[in-house]
């Protein structure tokens, strides 16, 4: 094992625990947590599997490793900012539908209270 590799190995595994201690203590939620946890499984899992990312590349017809990297990066990146959007967007219907039912409470108060 190469000194880079225990490196990589180590932080990917501490980075793994602080993911787990964000959850334990309720900073990130189960749901965006789960792109967080696979990204750093499959550090792992390359940082013990060196020739790995040389194989995957191959397999997807990729002639540079290191392009493999990018490619990959990008794509989970597009992904979790699909998923950020959909979220976003609920929560922009939601907030409209409390705010519109505030303004009704309101309006009822109000009456309730000149009459």
């Amino acid at each position: 094992m190469t000194k880079i590799q225990a490196i990589a190995i180590i932080s990917s595994l501490l980075f793994l625990f602080y993911i787990g201690r964000l959850i334990y203590k309720g900073k990130l939620r189960e749901e965006y947590a789960i792109m967080w946890i696979i990204c750093t499984l499959v550090l792992v899992l390359f940082s013990f599997w060196r020739s790995g990312l040389e194989t995957v590349s191959a397999l997807f017809g990729v002639y540079a490793p290191p392009n493999m990297v990018f490619i990959g990066a990008i794509f989970a990146i597009l992904i979790y900012l699909l998923h950020l959007s959909v979220v976003v967007s609920r929560l922009q219907e939601q907030n409209k539908a409390l705010a519109q039912e505030i303004a009704l409470l309101k309006q009822k108060s109000d009456q309730k209270n000149a009459g």
